[in-house]
């Protein structure tokens, strides 16, 4: 216990004295995020937030776990910095998202081949219970992909990617705890301290974003947390087993993984780029309706926190059922907030792709002409 919380404190410290020099640094050398068509905010804000988060992040973790207690945490810092940097350089320079594909697939590839990740049982859902090698590893990249996105791009209003990492991170490292498994309990814990001390700087009015750098990163460890989580708690012989393990999982990431399949499987109907930009994620209904950026954070995370809830307490139904209600749930919940929207707020979402490409990124304010001029 003594690592865990040594692990988050330190992680909170580092990330919530480094994000004021951070934000001096991306003012100086103007990385900022520019508001546009889709954006909501008004002003120029710094970006590279997600440095802050690494930092505290890598540096606890790695000082948390002992050196001879796992042989896989090397392989799941070497996977970080592969995403840290990935969204480094998204943040400061704009990347397509075919880079940004390859990148997330060499981060995932050297999570299940040298860290032993993967989804290899599916835990009587739809009545499957162990799966073939081959489809284990399709399935398990296609999670880390998504999952790894999902919190890009829920990450639309100040505090909301952050509150929820927080939340999810500190659900699955308790969990964690009580499994007796000191790695993934202070990887855990650690990203959620990290997460913490840049809330601070991020939560309505923001000060600084996470970018890129933040938001790929909570999206990467989440992936490992939540298929270790189902591996762990869905085996009947561990210390704290737990019915309908998938379906917890995917309860506990509820908000940004159902907005994310939910987004990309509208795109992909419409014909577009699953990647490419709208107005169709959940904080944009919450904002269409008259909520402010305080009311959609505390109402995302509470309405996640209920979802977990109903899960854990329906799991004897089986992963199947409780899957199916929770699913069920969230689409009557969608469909409430995208009908209560004002009419000319739904006939505005467009069905075709965006012809301006520099909608596909924040600007980033980052020419040395303009500080030459500037600096004469």
């Amino acid at each position: 216990m003594d690592n865990i919380l040594l692990s988050a404190a330190l992680a909170f410290l580092i990330t919530f004295f480094a994000i004021p020099v951070i934000i001096q640094i991306t003012k100086s050398k103007k990385l900022f995020d520019e508001p546009d068509e889709r954006k909501v905010h008004k002003t120029v804000i710094p970006t590279l937030g997600g440095v802050g988060i690494f930092a505290g992040f890598i540096v606890a973790t790695l000082m948390g776990v002992p050196s001879s207690y796992t042989n896989e945490l090397q392989y799941f810092a070497a996977a970080s910095i592969v995403i840290f940097f990935l969204g480094l350089k998204d943040d400061i320079l704009i990347l397509s998202a075919s880079k940004k594909f390859i990148g997330q697939l060499l981060a995932a590839g050297i999570i299940i081949k040298f860290g032993g990740i993967h989804l290899n049982n599916m835990h009587g859902f739809l009545g499957i219970d162990e799966i073939p090698r081959v489809a284990s590893i399709v399935l398990t990249i296609f999670t880390i992909i998504v999952i790894t996105n999902s919190f890009n791009l829920i990450d639309g209003v100040d505090g909301l990617a952050g509150s929820l990492g927080v939340l999810t991170t500190l659900v699955f490292g308790t969990y964690f705890y009580l499994a007796g498994q000191l790695t993934y309990a202070v990887m855990a814990f650690a990203l959620a301290g990290s997460t913490i001390g840049f809330l601070i700087y991020n939560f309505s009015p923001a000060k600084i974003f996470m970018g890129d750098t933040g938001s790929l990163l909570l999206g990467l460890i989440n992936s490992i947390l939540v298929i270790k989580f189902i591996n762990i708690a869905g085996n009947p012989a561990v210390k704290v087993p737990l019915e309908a393990a998938p379906a917890i999982g995917f309860a506990i990431l509820m908000i940004p993984l159902f907005d994310t399949l939910r987004v990309f499987t509208l795109r992909i109907l419409d014909r577009r780029s699953p990647f490419s930009p709208d107005r169709t994620h959940v904080h944009h209904f919450l904002l269409d309706i008259g909520f402010n950026h305080r009311m959609i954070t505390l109402t995302c995370v509470g309405v996640n926190i209920l979802f977990i809830a109903a899960a854990y307490f329906l799991r004897h139904m089986g992963t199947t059922a409780v899957l199916s209600i929770l699913l069920s749930a969230a689409f009557i919940l969608i469909g409430i907030l995208y009908y209560s929207r004002p009419k000319a707020k739904i006939t505005n979402i467009s069905k075709k792709p965006l012809n301006n490409t520099s909608l596909l990124k924040p600007q980033k304010i980052f020419t040395l002409a303009q500080e030459a001029v500037e600096a004469d």
